[in-house]
């Protein structure tokens, strides 16, 4: 091993010692650390060969700290990206041979070092300034130049990479005779034009007599050209990479022979393989570095949303930074909110074509809504964004001027790809005769260059043009460039609609918040009936006895009562459970919130402020009755109470599968017991207006579990759920050792308890029973004359009209498959609720009796 000048061995002597015997390097280290290991355990052999091997650069590890037995682990790095790969890969750099040394090795051998030195480097100017060097040393030129192939398929041009390389200068003196102003050749110009558009090889002994040179440079520099010698460099495939060209030979008569050309064709061969190499690497790096700029501007857009402006000019600026232009500018062609209030004005015109008191159409109606097209003639632009690079990077968005604005539309480009769709990519704007492109006054801004293409929303309608001006260094936008600003526009598109919809959001929960204040204060009593009711209440003479009224009866009759008097029924069952002394609930509260609960039901056929009286007034029945009225807490009985009352809030004579058919908002709010939660949520509106709050002196714990009884009860009444709940009711029920002061066991007591009281009209006296069943059927069949006259569905039987003879046998049906055996099963566990299913059964007789009658049902108008 060689030794520097103080005698010690160097890094690299080292270094490449180890690489030429890696097993002495196991061995060492095995035989170093056997003994040495942390806590006296030895390092195994394998891990020494793992350590060896990272430092080869066979793959890259992370030492992870040592396990409990001492021993050093390895776990791969996280995914980095090629440049960070490719630098790992890296070996100290290889010391590139000395001229002196070359110059003492034969053709073959010399050949074989020089494509050596080239096969693992990646760098492209360190590549190309090798491949120059190499060529110098290979034929004794005095000047070599390479140039690469740019452009697209159709439009392909020379760039110089690197421009008169001695075989003797270094990368930094060559890049700076090369400057920063690149030479670009079109095919089929001059010397390495003609070389790059045949691939023929092109050996001029005298430059000056031939025409395709030209003497600028020679006349610029004051060096004399006498030879070149110009041959393609071209990949696996035979398409041209780029042309080399040499200049002057060094010794004889400055002419290259037939050997020089052979030993540069040979040499090239070889540097058409690196170039490849180098080429696919750096489009590597490129596509990793626009996947990370193309995932932040995903992290910018649902990060940014409170501003259409914010977006789009971080989008723009991602676009000018990523495909280094000089002007980024963006047209919005017309008012987003327009379309916005366009989509829901005919989501609301298509509901009020469903509404109950509407007239039936001859038409079905449409259950879907899109946005209308616009014309593509007279394209408008509401806004434009305009970034200039350099400027505006720390001011945030700025309006273009009026002056500005004028310009970017005299051409006439965004309005063109704003009709046509169609993507430009204009590399020479004064040879396109279709626009008009002139200096801008303000700044003496030309257009060179530009790349245009629309901007899409998710329904592929154009909503505006994304478009770049003059990329840097005098380059022209390429195929890449075009595939990247189309991600870009495709962002962009998504940012604006994304910024858009939130914008609407916030506007819609404004609108919403405003109207529930106005709903909250018509929805609420008038202070002069809530101060009548007070009134009656204080002199008791004028309140109904509870006993008078038969409010402890099962038998209970509503239709001899007028409206005031179920009201102050209403009132008398809170009173006669004494919660308004148990929790303090001020008269006025209690009055005021039975007032709006009743205001709060719709005048429909059944499902009304009469129908919400008597569930209530069934449930206080059950819960004053052994063993009822001391298996539940106060709190739970003020709940079932409060829950009984409001449990058909604002019910539209419709059921669940009415509100999803036509698409309603409750239908698309919720998927499940639609009514059932609109129900508590109004429940919960009215509770939340001013004055109404009967809970409003419970304790924070009696509070929260007084609103999860509310929900979980008027929830229960949803049929669907009773249905798959009453299995494991009556198996518990029947079973005979349930506990039923479980909660869980209590839960679902609540839960029959709950539909008992919904479908109890069932057990009431013959003539009440009769008179109910006319008003739930009448209320039945108007739903199903909407569904057959405007949704052109026909009903089920128990809906539809036409088969109204049948109501006693459906009523028949409804018993035994929903009343009897809750009612059953309720008696046998507890006989004070024997009343319930006497008075079903009774009822279910009668209803026998006249289907085998066929008796016809008359249902009031």
């Amino acid at each position: 091993m060689a030794a520097g000048e103080d005698g010690a061995l160097s890094r690299e002597a080292v270094l490449d010692y180890l690489d030429s015997h890696p097993e002495f390097a196991g061995e060492y280290v095995s035989r170093a650390r056997a003994t040495q290991g942390r806590d006296g355990v030895p390092i195994v052999n394998w891990q020494a060969q793992q350590l060896f091997s990272r430092r080869r650069g066979s793959r890259h590890f992370d030492q992870h700290p040592e396990t409990a037995l001492g021993v050093s682990t390895f776990f791969p790095r996280r995914p980095l990206s090629p440049a960070r790969r490719y630098n790992l890969r890296k070996r100290s750099p290889r010391k590139q041979p000395s001229l002196e040394k070359l110059s003492k090795l034969n053709e073959l051998d010399l050949m074989l070092e020089l494509i050596r030195d080239i096969a693992n480097e990646l760098d492209m100017t360190n590549l190309c300034h090798k491949i120059l060097t190499h060529v110098g040393i290979l034929t004794n030129a005095d000047r070599c130049s390479l140039f690469l192939v740019k452009g697209s398929r159709d439009n392909k041009f020379l760039v110089s990479r690197l421009f008169d390389v001695t075989p003797d200068s270094s990368v930094e003196q060559a890049m700076n005779a090369t400057g920063s102003h690149e030479i670009r050749v079109p095919f089929g110009c001059g010397i390495v034009g003609h070389v790059a558009k045949t691939k023929e090889t092109v050996n001029i002994r005298n430059a000056y007599e031939d025409p395709r040179f030209n003497r600028t440079v020679d006349q610029r520099t004051g060096y004399h050209t006498h030879s070149i010698l110009a041959m393609p460099i071209c990949s696996a495939d035979d398409e041209v990479l780029g042309v080399a060209q040499i200049i002057n030979k060094a010794t004889g008569g400055h002419e290259f022979t037939d050997k020089d050309e052979e030993v540069f064709r040979n040499y090239l061969t070889f540097c058409g393989i690196s170039i490849a190499n180098a080429q696919m690497f750096e489009m590597s790096i490129t596509e990793y570095k626009r996947n990370q700029i193309l995932l932040q501007l995903a992290r910018n857009i649902f990060e940014e949303q409170t501003s259409v402006d914010k977006v789009v000019h971080k989008i723009m600026k991602d676009a000018q930074d990523l495909l280094k232009c000089e002007r980024c500018s963006v047209f919005l062609t017309e008012d987003l909110h327009e379309q916005f209030s366009l989509l829901f004005e005919s989501q609301r015109r298509r509901r009020q074509s469903l509404d109950l008191s509407a007239h039936p159409s001859t038409e079905p109606p449409r259950l879907s809504a899109g946005i209308p097209k616009t014309s593509a003639q007279g394209v408008d632009f509401s806004k434009i964004f305009d970034l200039v690079s350099g400027n505006d990077a720390d001011k945030g968005v700025q309006s273009p001027s009026a002056s500005t604005v004028a310009w970017l539309l005299e051409s006439g480009l965004a309005k063109h790809v704003a009709s046509t769709g169609e993507v430009l990519n204009l590399q020479n704007t004064g040879e396109d005769s279709r626009f008009q492109f002139t200096e801008e006054a303000e700044t003496g801004f030309r257009i060179k260059s530009a790349l245009c293409l629309p901007i899409y929303n998710r329904e592929r309608k154009i909503i505006g043009v994304a478009q770049l001006l003059n990329k840097h260094n005098n380059e022209l936008f390429d195929e890449n460039d075009e595939g990247m600003f189309e991600a870009f526009a495709i962002f962009c598109g998504l940012g604006i609609h994304h910024t858009q919809m939130y914008e609407n959001v916030c506007r819609l929960m404004s609108k919403q918040k405003v109207a529930l204040e106005v709903l909250s204060y018509h929805a609420t009593a008038r202070e002069e009936d809530v101060g009548k009711l007070l009134s009656t209440i204080s002199q008791t003479a004028q309140m109904p006895a509870a006993t008078k009224i038969g409010l402890y009866d099962f038998r209970f009759n509503d239709f001899v009562m007028s409206e005031d008097e179920t009201i102050q029924g209403a009132v008398r069952l809170f009173l006669e459970c004494d919660l308004v002394n148990k929790f303090r609930v001020p008269y006025d509260v209690l009055c005021r919130w039975v007032l709006s609960v009743k205001k709060n039901y719709r005048p429909v056929t059944y499902h009304n402020w009469r129908h919400a009286f008597n569930v209530t007034q069934t449930m206080f029945v059950i819960l004053k009755t052994a063993p009822f009225s001391s298996m539940f807490s106060d709190v739970e009985i003020f709940a079932m109470m409060t829950a009984s009352l409001c449990h058909d809030l604002d019910h539209r004579g419709t059921n669940n599968a009415f509100q999803s058919k036509i698409e309603s908002p409750l239908g698309r709010l919720y998927s499940t017991s639609t009514m059932e939660h609109h129900h508590f949520d109004h429940s919960i509106m009215i509770m939340n207006s001013e004055g109404n709050n009967i809970f409003q002196s419970l304790s924070d714990e009696d509070y929260r579990q007084a609103m999860s009884i509310l929900e979980d009860s008027i929830l229960s009444t949803d049929l669907a759920l009773y249905f798959k709940k009453r299995g494991s009711f009556i198996s518990r029920a029947q079973g005979g050792a349930t506990d039923w002061t479980v909660e869980d066991n209590k839960s679902l007591l609540r839960a029959m308890m709950m539909t008992a009281c919904d479908v109890s009209a069932i057990c009431k006296p013959w003539e009440v029973q009769k008179k109910v069943a006319e008003l739930v059927y009448s209320e039945f069949f108007q739903q199903g004359d909407i569904e057959r006259t405007k949704l052109h569905q026909k009903p089920i039987d128990i809906m539809d009209r036409e088969k109204k003879d049948e109501l006693p046998k459906m009523q028949v049906g409804f018993i035994d498959s929903i009343c009897m055996p809750l009612y059953k099963v309720m008696a046998e566990k507890w006989p004070s609720l024997h009343p319930l299913y006497e008075g079903c059964r009774t009822n279910r007789d009668h209803w026998q009796a006249l289907s085998q009658q066929k008796t016809t049902i008359v249902l009031p108008d």
